[in-house]
């Protein structure tokens, strides 16, 4: 019996430690100045030109198709020069056009949320804004523990610090392309009731060994 909780024991402090490992890479920070990359999508608005207005995915040649002005490259722009760049194309078509351009990040919500999968979302949302957009964490899930993914590689960020300090997913490096993990905790309810049944169980086996000798 005391090997058996000995065991249940070293299972949990393994997962512990594993849960604490420090990532490999860092995160920068985009800052104001965010320039356009593949895989955002800008959504674009032209005030009383519907058929102007719409999202446009940057391809992986850094450029987007948008109607009557054709290819558009933003390589190395920012949104505002993005969206001067439209402008100053659509006033060749009509007077004094009103454009609005916003970036949205295309990213992978997964782990212990309620509805994992591809979200398109606006980078002036927080990490928790996102992980709501997801359904919110299950009752499993380490929110103090989120976890960001780019390129198979673990990033360095302090997620919790970031909330608090109410930081975007701009103002803290995130881009379209990565995915954000919300990690199990290393110890549930469900893993206590397995613990809890495990060890029930290796009490009855006790108690029969020695009441058979």
């Amino acid at each position: 019996m005391r090997t058996l909780i000995r065991a249940i024991v070293m299972c949990a402090a393994a997962v512990s430690v594993a849960d604490g490992q420090a990532p490999g890479g860092v995160v920068t920070g985009a800052g104001g100045a965010y320039q356009l990359r593949p895989g955002d999508i800008l959504q674009i608005r032209v005030w009383g030109q519907e058929e102007f207005s719409g999202q446009f995915q940057v391809d992986e040649n850094w450029t987007i198709q948008y109607p009557v002005l054709g290819e558009i490259s933003v390589q190395n722009l920012t949104v505002t020069q993005v969206r001067e760049r439209v402008r100053t194309g659509l006033e060749q078509i009509f007077r004094t056009p009103f454009v609005t351009v916003t970036p949205l990040f295309r990213m992978a919500v997964l782990g212990e949320v309620r509805a994992a999968g591809l979200y398109t979302v606006d980078p002036t949302l927080s990490v928790l804004d996102i992980v709501a957009m997801a359904g919110g964490s299950t009752p499993e899930g380490n929110l103090r523990k989120i976890r960001l993914i780019r390129g198979g590689q673990e990033l360095r960020v302090d997620f919790e610090r970031e909330a608090l300090a109410g930081r975007t997913l701009s103002e803290i490096g995130v881009r379209s392309g990565d995915e954000i993990v919300v990690p199990r905790k290393w110890f549930t309810r469900s893993d206590f009731l397995l613990v809890a049944t495990l060890l029930q169980v290796a009490l009855s086996i006790a108690i029969f060994i020695n009441t058979a000798n």
